[in-house]
């Protein structure tokens, strides 16, 4: 077993601002989890988590600088005898986080307040994963008050398409400011969810479009650093940018009927041959053309403008999604009525 690192990005700044360390082993079986459960089975779990956690935290001498370290322990096993081998021989504990990460249910971390006590004087910050997936884990992030608040990967995933999710990353993100904790989105693997991230003001990211786990410490994916960069610029103009999301396209109507298999998909934007939309067609098959549905907009328009434009449409398609375009008439995302309304409340309040 060895120690792999994948990188945690600054979202404000582009930028590799720490690892988190995760278990690899040298077999055709690479993944940790069969690993993992195969020494639970066997009551090998503590003797294995504590292998990883030294193999880790041996890692911090070449970490490079200005970055921190992330590390993973079971709450039910950070005060084992074999793991607290491990904090004795690692009695300094700057620029390390403990990530406490729950294979067996915890129902409290009361028990436990005395270890994690020690791990903070000796210098160490406390995670807490998976935040979002359920009550449990709302009371857990209140009654550890953590350093950090990971994101459910549930909440990550297609977070671009669905206005709850939104709103629920809004909500801890509200939370973890009142703690005085940091936002992690873990798990991110498109674009569009980092477009979003980054629209939130979620600070801190990882997951394989930014860079995947590898030996040593890799650095930060190169397009993904123009991503953000190019998506901190949009957050400077009054235009669209920050508010789209990116739907399926097609170049004929038939092929668009197919991107509904998907559930997730409510509307498909047909393009010409020169990417310039020319209808959309919604969950019922219904084509609604640009040219007469007053569906098109450029993406640099004020949001006021936009929607003084889309309440004079007609009654049936006044609620419709709005297709944006570039200077060019190019396709590139849709905004829809509500993320409008939402935005300018805010500007408002």
């Amino acid at each position: 077993m060895h120690a792999e690192f994948q990188p945690v990005i600054d979202l404000a700044r582009a930028s590799v601002v720490g690892y988190e360390a995760l278990a690899r082993f040298d077999s055709p079986v690479r993944s940790p989890l069969p690993w993992f459960d195969a020494a639970r089975e066997h009551g090998r779990l503590e003797e294995l988590e504590a292998l990883a956690l030294r193999s880790a935290l041996d890692a911090r001498a070449i970490l490079p600088t200005n970055t921190f370290l992330t590390v993973n322990i079971s709450p039910a096993l950070v005060d084992t005898p074999r793991v607290r081998e491990v904090w004795a021989d690692f009695p300094e504990l700057g620029a390390v986080i403990v990530e406490l990460t729950e294979h067996e249910r915890i129902d409290s971390y009361a028990s436990l307040e005395p270890a994690l006590d020690r791990l903070r004087s000796a210098g160490a910050l406390l995670a807490i994963d998976d935040a979002g997936a359920g009550y449990s884990g709302l009371q857990h992030v209140l009654s550890l008050r953590p350093d950090v608040i990971k994101l459910d990967r549930a909440l990550v995933e297609g977070l671009d398409r669905d206005e709850a999710k939104r709103a629920m990353v809004e909500m801890l993100g509200t939370l973890a400011g009142r703690l005085d904790a940091w936002l992690l989105a873990e798990g991110i693997e498109t674009g569009e969810e980092l477009d979003v991230l980054i629209g939130l003001g979620v600070p801190l990211a990882q997951g394989y479009f930014l860079g995947r786990p590898g030996p040593g410490f890799p650095p930060m994916d190169a397009d993904a650093a123009d991503r953000i960069m190019g998506q901190l610029r949009v957050q400077e103009t009054d235009g669209l940018r920050g508010l789209l999301e990116h739907v399926p396209t097609s170049t004929g109507r038939e092929p668009a009927l197919s991107a509904f298999d998907d559930v997730r998909v409510d509307t498909v934007v047909v393009l010409d041959d020169t990417g310039r939309p020319e209808a959309t067609v919604d969950l019922s098959g219904m084509v609604h053309a640009m040219r007469d549905s007053g569906l098109r907009v450029n993406v640099d328009t004020p949001v006021t403008e936009v929607l003084r434009r889309a309440i004079v449409r007609a009654p049936a398609q006044r609620f419709h999604p709005l297709v944006c375009t570039d200077d060019a008439g190019r396709y590139v995302g849709i905004v829809r009525m509500e993320r409008l309304v939402d935005t300018l409340c805010r500007q408002k309040s």
